[in-house]
C-alpha cells in the first residue's frame, strides 16, 4: 500500500485561463516554482527543473483537462469546468512509501500543493503573488530544495 494526497479547490475563471497558469512557466513561476523559476513549459514527454534537486517528468498533457508529472511521485492535475464560470482545480499525489520518510513527504507536500492552490487562485483572479516574501530562504536568494520521497 501506498500513500496519496489529494487536494482540490476552486478558481474562478475558465478552465483555459487556470490550466495555463500551470503549463506556461512565466506564469508558473509567477506565484508556484521556486528561485529561477519553471524551466520550460509542459510538454508531454519533456523534463522541466522547478526545485533544484528535483527535475519533474511530464508524462501526459490534455489541453484544459489533465496534466500528468513524475517527481519520484505520480501527480495528476485535473481541471474540470463549473456551471459558474470557474474551475475545480484537483492535484492527486501517490506513490509514497509507507515509512516514516513517506508519511512526512504526504504531509509536506499536501500543505505544499495547498499553497500552491492558494496561489493559483490569488494569481489567476487578482493577479497578486502570494509566495513573494513568504519563505525565508526565498528571501536570502537561495533555492528551496524539494521534499525527499
Amino acid at each position: 500500500m501506498t500513500l496519496n494526497v489529494r487536494i482540490s479547490g476552486r478558481i474562478g475563471r475558465k478552465v483555459d485561463e487556470v490550466f495555463d497558469a500551470v503549463v506556461n512557466p512565466k506564469k508558473l513561476s509567477s506565484y508556484f516554482t521556486t528561485v529561477g523559476g519553471a524551466s520550460a513549459p509542459l510538454v508531454a514527454g519533456t523534463t522541466v527543473i522547478w526545485w533544484k534537486n528535483a527535475p519533474v517528468e511530464v508524462d501526459e498533457v490534455e489541453a484544459n483537462r489533465r496534466i500528468v508529472l513524475r517527481c519520484k511521485t505520480k501527480i495528476e492535475m485535473t481541471f474540470d469546468p463549473i456551471d459558474d464560470g470557474g474551475t475545480l482545480v484537483v492535484i492527486e499525489e501517490s506513490g509514497w512509501r509507507e515509512d516514516e520518510a513517506g508519511r512526512r513527504g504526504t504531509y509536506l507536500n499536501c500543505e505544499g500543493w495547498t499553497q500552491m492552490l492558494c496561489c493559483m487562485k490569488a494569481f489567476v483572479e487578482h493577479g497578486i503573488n502570494l509566495r513573494e516574501g513568504f519563505f525565508l530562504s526565498e528571501m536570502r536568494g537561495e533555492p528551496a530544495e524539494a521534499p525527499d520521497r
